[in-house]
């Protein structure tokens, strides 16, 4: 398979810190060289095409989309997020350096750590925190909850939260795409533990058949919820799957937005050309458990905090800003000012939102919804019912209310 790499990193060290991984055994400013950790040829690099700008954008969208979620953990603990949080805190280049790789035609289907790809199609953050806080103006009304909502107008598509289904539904999309003749891409995330579920087998499995124009991204991240790899799966690396599917496989350092940003693009033109599915492997890692409620115990003492101080993506870019950019102090500074006041307003306006009302339920189920009284059976009466199958004897409610033995 052309362009596959082995070795990103070992998981017990860090990613990209061992010699013969794909990164140096240096500091993260000697890792930032640009031979070190992209497994496309520096050439032949489309991150190389970027404008200094749109560079500076990866970081705005990485930046934007922690600082949310932080939003949100606040939010979280003051009650006010409905449901569960869900973090992708290490994982920020994942969905960012991806859904940057495509066009605005293109359809992309998050999965619950995705978030900084939602945004980059086009997602508030005010739309992420009304739904979080279910919210009767959230996109959904208050019905659904975290990002389980879509728009294919700004080309993503809700997710369906039972893991790989998202695989079969974005093939069929592609489908459509390829039947229309339509020279469109579809991308779908799945985690590691949704590889060895069926639908991922079935959903793929067709796709490559159909030589459908799929970029399958297989977020490695060393846990399906705590389940560690070597416990779900005896593949090596999940980029060897491809092989079995009769596609091409990539792997890339997935804490690197441009490295992702690189093997994504080349996925993505190689499947508008026609050349049929890609699955992609990102070497990353889940620095927060399933959900905000998950407190770790699972993951080995002192794994969490090494892959903070080694392996921030955010981290990882400002030197690649600073270096090979030449950004300064001031424009980093400027742009964190600038998401902050973007999460502060939003956050003010969600505060203000009211509660979903009643029959909002009925929205988007029926044609022409109903609009009778909520309860309108139960008018006239202060009971559900006016007898029970209770003999009188048993001391029941009815009787104690007409004074019955």
């Amino acid at each position: 398979m052309a362009g596959k790499k082995k070795g990103i990193g070992n998981r017990a060290l860090g990613m990209g810190k061992t010699a013969d991984g794909n990164g140096s055994t240096g500091t993260l400013a000697e890792e930032a060289r640009p031979d070190s950790r992209f497994p496309i040829p520096d050439s032949r690099r489309p991150s190389g095409q970027l404008t200094r700008a749109q560079k500076l954008d990866l970081y705005y969208w990485m930046r934007l989309t922690r600082s949310l979620e932080e939003r949100l953990v606040a939010l979280y603990r003051q009650t006010k997020v409905v449901g569960g949080l869900f973090r992708s805190l290490g994982q920020e280049a994942d969905a960012v350096g991806s859904a940057y790789a495509l066009e605005r035609r293109d359809i992309l289907s998050p999965l619950i750590r995705n978030l900084g790809s939602m945004l980059v199609k086009g997602a508030t953050p005010l739309e992420i925190l009304r739904q979080y806080m279910a919210k009767g103006d959230s996109p959904t009304r208050g019905r659904e909850l975290n990002i389980h909502f879509g728009d294919t107008d700004r080309g993503f598509i809700g997710q369906i939260s039972p893991l790989g289904d998202m695989v079969p539904v974005m093939a069929g999309v592609t489908m459509t795409f390829k039947m229309r003749r339509q020279d469109r891409v579809g991308l779908v995330y799945v985690g590691d533990g949704a590889t060895s579920t069926g639908a991922f087998h079935e959903g793929f499995n067709f796709a490559a058949v159909q030589r459908l124009p799929l970029v399958v991204i297989v977020e490695n991240n060393g846990y399906a919820y705590s389940t560690p790899i070597a416990k779900q799966t005896a593949a090596t690396q999940f980029v060897d799957k491809a092989i079995g599917y009769g596609v091409e496989g990539l792997q890339a350092d997935g804490n690197v937005v441009l490295a992702v940003y690189d093997v994504t693009k080349a996925a993505v033109d190689r499947a508008r050309a026609g050349g049929g599915v890609t699955l992609i492997e990102l070497m990353t890692y889940r620095r927060k458990g399933h959900a905000e409620h998950d407190n770790q115990s699972y993951v080995p003492p002192g794994e969490i905090d090494r892959w903070a101080a080694e392996n921030d993506p955010i981290d990882r870019y400002l030197v690649v800003m600073r270096e090979e950019l030449g950004a300064t102090d001031e424009e980093i500074a400027a742009i964190d000012a600038r998401v902050a006041r973007e999460v502060d307003a939003a956050t003010d306006e969600a505060e203000k939102s009211p509660p979903p009302e009643a029959l909002d339920a009925l929205i988007g189920v029926y044609a022409e919804p109903p609009r009778e009284r909520p309860l309108w059976f139960r008018e006239g009466t202060d009971r559900a019912v006016d007898v029970n199958e209770r003999a009188e004897g048993w001391g029941t409610w009815q009787s104690a209310r007409t004074g019955s033995v």
